[in-house]
């Protein structure tokens, strides 16, 4: 039988290289688009919260980029030039930017995601509703528990000696 530590490392190895694929795919769109992996990853990530009904503000962006806000506003500057994202004012608040793609990318984005949607609907359709809901449950909880590991302060690193600069006769 595993012991809890071995079957964790190896989730957080598949985890770990999904995280990589995932980035491999997002720089092929990048590629695919013309460019630069950073506004890839920012037009794929306005695009994903579109889909999920949750758009995205300029400072939302810029915390899921690990981006500084003037990064983030020259980044979605770029974008907006080329026609990509449009910045809109639809909340209560007329201060409150909401990001959107435009019209004219989301025709390619679906038709580069597309296929990766079919894969991934195919190999969803290989488990049971009760095993999915396991593993819905796994990954929500695998959230929290790194989200709370993110808001501990990190350790106190050790002091580093400093490198021996004499020179040797």
């Amino acid at each position: 039988m595993d012991e809890p530590g071995e079957r964790a490392a190896r989730l957080l190895d598949g985890l770990r290289t999904f995280g990589a694929n995932y980035t491999d795919f997002t720089a092929r769109f990048a590629t695919w688009l013309g460019l630069h992996a950073t506004d890839a990853t920012a037009l794929a990530e306005i695009l994903y919260a579109e889909d999920q009904g949750t758009p995205l503000t300029p400072t939302r962006l810029s915390e899921r980029l690990a981006l500084t806000t003037g990064a983030t506003t020259n980044l979605l500057n770029r974008l907006e030039k080329l026609g990509h994202v449009v910045r809109t004012r639809e909340h209560t608040d007329r201060r409150m930017v909401t990001l959107r793609s435009s019209p004219d990318i989301e025709a390619p984005a679906r038709q580069f995601f597309g296929p990766l949607a079919g894969h991934l609907d195919t190999l969803v359709a290989q488990y049971q509703p009760d095993q999915l809901d396991l593993i819905e449950n796994f990954l929500d909880r695998l959230r929290d528990t790194m989200a709370a590991a993110v808001a501990d302060p990190p350790p106190v690193r050790p002091s580093i000696a400093e490198p021996n600069t004499t020179s040797r006769p």
